[in-house]
């Protein structure tokens, strides 16, 4: 058992390294349009299915309430996670539309959506990207190697970065370090240090 769990760090460091540089220049990218909306009074939703919804929950929750530095708290919220809104949603209209009527509904012109999905193919999250655009909101798409359905809908204000890794569990690790990357990142433009 201790070889498999050997396994398994090494499969990870190696998914991690294999990934990294291609995303560099991505997530740079994408925390420039985290920054470019915070400083002009944007709010950030986050969304995911899943295990993805809990990686939105540590970004907006790493924003909203601190980093790795004392900070003031940055407006960014996870849809979904108010299981009353969520419910009546799903009932009365369409789960597709969970998350798309909450972007209708609190995302304002110059906002970002993140969303975070390992397929990239659920049909709430293109929902969503839909709802954004009517709003005049920027997407981020973390994804999987192909983007899924969601990259048939992202535009050329969008960003999309696709982890080049075809393995689920190394998804979400990429998925969940890259968030930590983007929080740094946003944390280092707005309060000081060093800029990518």
């Amino acid at each position: 058992m201790e070889q498999r769990i050997i396994t398994l760090f090494h499969e990870s460091i190696e998914a991690k390294m294999q990934a990294g540089e291609y995303l560099a220049p991505l997530l740079c990218e994408a925390s420039e349009m985290l920054v470019h909306c915070l400083v002009n009074e944007g709010r950030i939703l986050v969304a995911g299915n899943g295990i993805s919804a809990a990686n939105a929950q540590i970004l907006s929750a790493s924003l909203c309430n601190r980093f790795e530095r004392e900070r003031p708290g940055l407006p960014a919220m996870t849809l979904g996670m108010d299981v009353t809104t969520q419910t009546a949603i799903a009932c009365d209209i369409s789960f597709n539309e969970i998350y798309a009527r909450q972007v209708r509904a609190l995302g304002h012109p110059g906002d970002v959506l993140v969303l975070i999905s390992t397929t990239g193919n659920p049909n709430n999250l293109v929902q969503a990207v839909a709802a954004a655009h009517e709003r005049d909101m920027n997407v981020i798409a973390l994804a999987g190697p192909d983007g899924g359905n969601m990259a048939s809908v992202l535009d050329a204000h969008d960003l999309e970065l696709r982890v080049p890794v075809y393995d689920t569990v190394r998804l979400h690790e990429i998925h969940l370090l890259s968030i930590f990357c983007l929080c740094d990142l946003v944390d280092q433009q707005l309060f000081g240090g060093e800029e990518c």
